[in-house]
């Protein structure tokens, strides 16, 4: 039965190697997630995870593509590193070793995945004890933005912010795959299966930590969940 739930954003930038100098503001999201992830941990050594890529993968994967080879494993493994991890598992990896959690059981979704096939998928999440959820919102706001700037973006975010500060699955399964799709916001289909577990499991819930940040004109979530 689930006892926490943490939702995150999986930006490269939460690793410091990457940036090769400091950055407030990516200080400030990184110290974010790290306390995130950190309540996780303190509920269990053990995580599920759920994040956007192809099948989970195995071994040590590595941020090589991204420009350093730092390491990161989804439990105690050796081996070569692998250049193929999806960005959800690089995320996961690298917050279990920092808070030091124990092992991720990595689920991943397709990024189209639809909302009704997304609950389906929650449900088989009621037996997990911490549950991480990782995936960015719209990367279309304002100047900064990696995509050109979308107004939509705004509005999306915010519909996003308020159904995790008011832990209201309903609200999650209630958006939009294509505009979220057209809004870059890969998120989506993670925060869908969150919502399809909470639903299966059947109690109510409440946000005990809510944050979004937008410092590099992508949107990025934060949230904890307890059951009441």
């Amino acid at each position: 039965m689930i006892s926490r739930v943490a939702v995150l954003p999986h930006p490269p930038l939460l690793v410091p190697e990457l940036l090769g100098g400091g950055d407030a503001e990516a200080d400030a999201v990184r110290a974010a997630c790290l306390a995130v992830a950190g309540e996780l941990a303190a509920c269990s050594p053990s995580w599920t995870a759920v994040g956007v890529g192809a099948s989970p993968p195995s071994g040590v994967g590595t941020f090589a593509p991204f420009g350093v080879d730092v390491r990161v494993t989804l439990r105690d493994e050796d081996g070569a590193p692998d250049p193929g991890w999806p960005l959800s598992a690089l995320i996961a990896g690298w917050l279990r070793g920092q808070v030091g959690a124990r092992e991720v059981d990595l689920r991943t979704v397709a990024p189209d995945l639809s909302p009704d096939a997304c609950a389906e998928r929650g449900r088989e999440l009621i037996g997990a004890t911490a549950l991480l959820v990782l995936g960015d919102g719209s990367h279309r706001h304002g100047p900064r933005s990696v995509g050109r700037p979308d107004e939509r973006a705004a509005a999306f975010d915010g519909r996003v912010a308020r159904a995790l500060a008011d832990a209201d699955p309903h609200a999650l399964l209630a958006l939009d795959p294509a505009e979220a799709a057209e809004l870059g916001a890969v998120g989506r289909a993670p925060w869908q299966v969150l919502a399809g577990a909470v639903l299966a499991d059947g109690r109510r819930w409440r946000s005990t930590r809510a944050q979004a940040l937008t410092p590099f004109g992508v949107a990025y979530h934060l949230a904890v969940w307890e059951p009441v």
